[in-house]
């Protein structure tokens, strides 16, 4: 971990190409901390794992692409979470960085209404995921699957999710050494960047069950 600097889109943007993301752990005074997990959680597109209840779930979601990204943050944001740990700081600067096209929500919608999705950083092969949230079952796990919908036209590419939890365990995402992580890194970051489209997201197939 480090500390220090400001959260400009050319220094956040750096940081990520460095392995570095970075996460409040004070006050609003006190200096950004910056990570670097020695076991770093990562998810291969082709590796999500779709369980069957999963895949039924998808039939009533719709699943939309940067429509909200700012109600997204916010849901993250929720102070009701534990473990919160998006502040005001956070929030602006990566607004700015998806006003500039850096970063990109995958949001689930469900009769009109936002119930859960998810946002991060897109630079050449790397999807690094910031948070996700869900207000109904299944909701942030149909986020990944669009997300992966998305990443998964058969270029190298990976999402980081910073660490493994058993959710997301169950997901697929496994857990890479750190040192293995940026020896990958500078060759995730010669792909071309996927293309995004923006609005509902039809679902292929997916991944296989």
């Amino acid at each position: 971990m480090a500390t220090g600097a400001d959260l400009e889109p050319g220094t956040v943007l750096q940081a990520y190409r460095q392995g570095l993301f970075p996460m409040p752990i004070g006050g609003p005074r006190a200096p950004m901390a910056w990570f670097s997990p020695v076991r770093r959680g990562v998810l291969r597109p082709a590796e999500l794992h779709v369980s069957r209840s999963l895949r039924r779930s998808l039939r009533h979601f719709e699943i939309r692409v940067d429509t909200a990204c700012a109600q997204v943050i916010d849901a993250c944001a929720d102070p009701s979470r534990p473990s919160g740990w998006i502040d005001a700081q956070i929030r602006t600067a990566y607004l700015r960085l998806h006003d500039l096209g850096w970063v990109h929500s995958v949001e689930t919608w469900h009769e009109g209404r936002l119930v859960g999705g998810l946002y991060g950083l897109s630079t050449g092969g790397l999807f690094a995921g910031e948070s996700m949230f869900h207000h109904r079952t299944d909701a942030s796990k149909a986020a990944l699957v669009g997300l992966v919908e998305v990443l998964d036209d058969g270029r190298d590419r990976l999402v980081d999710t910073q660490w493994q939890t058993p959710h997301l365990a169950s997901l697929g995402v496994r857990e890479m050494a750190r040192e293995d992580y940026l020896r990958l890194l500078p060759r995730l970051l010669q792909v071309p960047p996927p293309q995004w489209p923006s609005g509902v997201l039809s679902l292929s197939g997916g991944p296989a069950m």
